[in-house]
């Protein structure tokens, strides 16, 4: 009866056991030493880095032309399908913009005016303060005279 049990049908194939291997070793990583003329070479050519989309001045551009089209009668989506980007590009782009906008440096005229208006005001509080600390001298000493310290 034992033999039977261990006795396959002949239409089913039994899985061959595979002997039991030992765990190998990782293999090394092999680097390759670079001559000294390749690694001179590899630093000299500074690598781009890949740029990413289109430059500030373009997404300006294509902002100003959505906000050309809805000012003329358009949809703003339909103003931001026609220009290819969506309607999140869109408002990230402007937000973005008008940072960019208000953070660009005054003309020269009107760092000009600031500049003058900044050494009036220097002045008048220069001679607010000589004021004031003569009024307080002539309070003191009127002070000193009364109470006769001096």
């Amino acid at each position: 009866m034992a033999e039977d049990e261990n006795q396959t049908p002949p239409d089913v194939t039994a899985p061959v056991e595979a002997e039991p291997r030992e765990p190998a070793a990782p293999a090394k990583r092999r680097r390759a030493k670079r001559s000294a003329a390749e690694k001179s070479s590899a630093k000299s050519a500074p690598v781009k880095p890949k740029t990413r989309g289109l430059s500030d001045q373009e997404k300006l551009a294509k902002v100003e032309q959505i906000e050309a089209l809805v000012s003329g009668g358009a949809t703003l989506k339909d103003a931001v399908n026609e220009v290819g980007i969506s309607d999140q590009t869109y408002y990230q782009w402007k937000k973005a913009t008008a940072k960019s906008v208000a953070e660009t440096p005054a003309t020269s005229e009107v760092v000009d005016d600031e500049l003058a208006e900044f050494i009036r005001l220097d002045e008048e509080n220069r001679q607010l303060r000589k004021l004031l600390s003569e009024k307080l001298r002539n309070e003191n000493s009127d002070l000193r005279k009364k109470l006769g310290l001096k």
